[in-house]
C-alpha cells in the first residue's frame, strides 16, 4: 500500500494538512466567518474591504502597468525592501518569513494538490506561489504559461511575503502613514508604484483573523475551536482596553510578529512569583504563581506550543525537582481528541504549591518556566515516522529535519529563585515580569 493511500484510510492526511496549518490557520475559511459575524453586527468599511482583500483563492496579479520599473512590478521581498528596508529586514527575522520549510515542505509529497492548496492559503497565499509550488511538485493545474517577469523563481518558498498583504493585482495597499513615515512627492514626480491605498483595517485585528481563526463552525475539539485566537482577544481585557493584535505584535508597526517562539516577548508578558515560607516542624512551603497580565489571549493561544514550570530545590551540589505542571492544551496527533487543557486565560493565572521538609544542605528554591513552541508539531512528526514505514525517502529525510528544527525552538526563561528562610524567618518572595 503506498503512502498516500495508508494516510487517507487512517485520516492522517487531513491531520496532517490542519495540523500543519495551525501555525497561521486557514485563510479561506475566514471568508465564512466573516460573513457569520456579519450577521451579529453592524457592518462597517473595514470589513467590507478585508471580505475583498482576502477573497480565497488569491487572484494572480496580472499584466503590470506598463510605467512600472521591473523593481516595482516585483513580487520579491527584497524588492520591498528597496525602498522599505526596516520592514523588509524584520520580516525576515520573522516566523512569516519560514512559513514555507520542512514542517509543511514534506506534505507535499504525499498529499494531493487540493489538500496542499489548503496550507498554502495561509502559508504562502499568493497565486503565484502557488503556481510555482504546482510547477515544482508536477501538480495537474501547473500553468502552462511562462512565469511572469515580476514573479522570483523562488517566490513560492518565501513564506508569507509582503506582496500577500499588501499587494493585489499590482495595487498597493497598507495602514495610514503615520506623522513620523508620511511623505509627500516632489511636484512633477511619480511616487514609486503610484503610491499606496491607505486602509484602516491594516490597524484592525480582524486583519489579522483572516490567519488566525477558525470560523463558528470549524473544527472542534471538546466544543473549543482548535483556532480560536481572535476570539480569546476579543474577550479580553486587553481588546477592552483598546489593544489590538498589532499592538503587541507589531509595535510602532515594526513588521516583527514576536510571539510564543521569542523568549523576550513571552518573558514580558508573565508574571512570575515565588513565595516560600516556613511550615510545622520547619517544613518548606512553596508557592509559584503565574500569570499573564502582557498577553492578550490563552497563553499558550492555540494546541501546539506548551509550557512547563517547576519548583525545584537547590543546594550546592545541584537540585531536586519538587513539583511540575504542564500548561497549554494537548490534543492527539490525528486532531481527533483532546486529552487536556491547562491554559490560562486572558486575566488569569496558576498556581504550583508544595510542602516539603529541608533536605540538608538546600538554600534555595527556584522557579523555571521552559517552552516547547513545537511541541505538538515534534509529536505529531514522529508518529508519521513510526506509522509510516513506506514513507519515500525524500520525505522522510524532510520530515526529520522538520522534527530538528521543531525541537531546536525550545527554551527556558530565567529563573526565579528565593533563598530558603531561616526556621525564625518569615516569608520570602520574589517576583519576574
Amino acid at each position: 500500500m503506498d503512502i498516500k493511500s495508508d494516510m487517507r484510510r487512517s485520516g492522517v492526511g487531513f491531520a496532517i494538512a490542519l495540523a500543519i496549518s495551525l501555525a497561521l490557520g486557514v485563510a479561506g475559511t475566514w471568508l465564512l466567518y466573516r460573513m457569520l459575524a456579519s450577521e451579529r453586527a453592524p457592518q462597517d468599511a473595514t470589513a467590507g474591504f478585508l471580505a475583498t482583500h482576502w477573497t480565497q483563492p488569491l487572484r494572480p496579479q496580472g499584466e503590470a502597468p506598463a510605467d512600472y520599473s521591473p523593481i516595482e512590478a516585483s513580487l520579491a521581498p527584497e524588492a520591498c525592501g528597496t525602498c522599505h528596508g526596516q520592514q523588509y529586514a524584520d520580516w525576515s527575522t520573522s516566523l512569516h518569513s519560514r512559513s514555507i520549510g520542512p514542517g509543511i515542505l514534506w506534505q507535499f509529497l504525499v498529499l494531493s494538490q487540493e489538500e496542499s492548496n489548503g496550507c498554502l492559503r495561509c502559508h504562502a497565499p499568493l497565486a503565484e506561489q502557488k503556481a510555482l509550488m504546482a510547477l515544482q511538485y508536477g501538480w495537474a493545474s501547473a500553468p502552462t504559461q511562462p512565469v511572469p517577469p515580476y514573479v522570483s523563481s523562488d517566490l513560492h518558498r518565501r513564506g508569507l511575503v509582503c506582496a500577500a498583504c499588501h499587494v493585489r493585482r499590482h495595487r498597493h495597499f497598507g495602514p495610514p502613514s503615520s506623522p513620523q513615515s508620511a511623505q509627500s512627492a516632489i511636484p512633477g514626480s511619480r511616487l514609486p508604484h503610484d503610491g499606496f491605498v491607505a486602509e484602516q483595517a491594516f490597524l484592525d485585528s480582524r486583519f489579522c483573523s483572516t490567519c488566525h481563526q477558525f470560523p463558528p463552525k470549524g473544527r472542534s475539539l471538546a466544543g473549543k475551536l482548535i483556532e480560536n485566537t481572535f476570539e480569546e482577544w476579543r474577550t479580553s481585557p486587553a481588546a477592552a482596553q483598546g489593544l489590538t493584535c498589532q499592538s503587541c505584535h507589531m509595535p510602532d508597526r515594526r513588521h516583527l510578529w514576536r510571539g510564543i517562539h521569542d523568549s523576550e516577548m513571552v518573558s514580558r508578558g508573565l508574571r512570575r512569583e515565588l513565595e516560600v515560607t516556613r511550615g510545622d516542624a520547619g517544613r518548606l512551603i512553596v508557592r509559584a504563581i503565574i500569570s499573564t497580565p502582557g498577553v492578550g489571549h490563552f497563553f499558550p493561544t492555540y494546541v501546539v506550543p506548551k509550557v512547563t514550570i517547576s519548583i525545584h530545590l537547590r543546594s550546592p551540589v545541584g537540585s531536586r525537582e519538587i513539583a511540575r505542571r504542564v500548561i497549554g492544551r494537548t490534543v492527539s496527533v490525528d486532531l481527533d481528541r483532546e486529552i487536556s487543557d491547562t491554559r490560562i486565560p486572558p486575566g488569569g493565572n496558576v498556581v504550583l504549591a508544595a510542602e516539603v521538609d529541608t533536605p540538608r544542605g538546600v538554600d534555595q528554591v527556584e522557579f523555571r518556566v521552559e517552552v516547547a513552541p513545537a511541541e505538538h508539531y515534534i509529536r505529531m512528526f514522529q508518529s508519521m515516522l513510526d506509522r509510516n514505514s513506506s514513507m519515500a525517502p525524500a520525505a522522510q529525510t524532510i520530515l526529520r529535519e522538520a522534527i530538528r528544527q521543531a525541537q531546536a525552538t525550545g527554551y527556558r526563561l530565567d529563573a526565579v529563585t528565593v533563598a530558603v528562610p531561616g526556621l525564625l524567618d518569615g516569608l520570602r518572595r520574589s517576583v519576574a515580569n
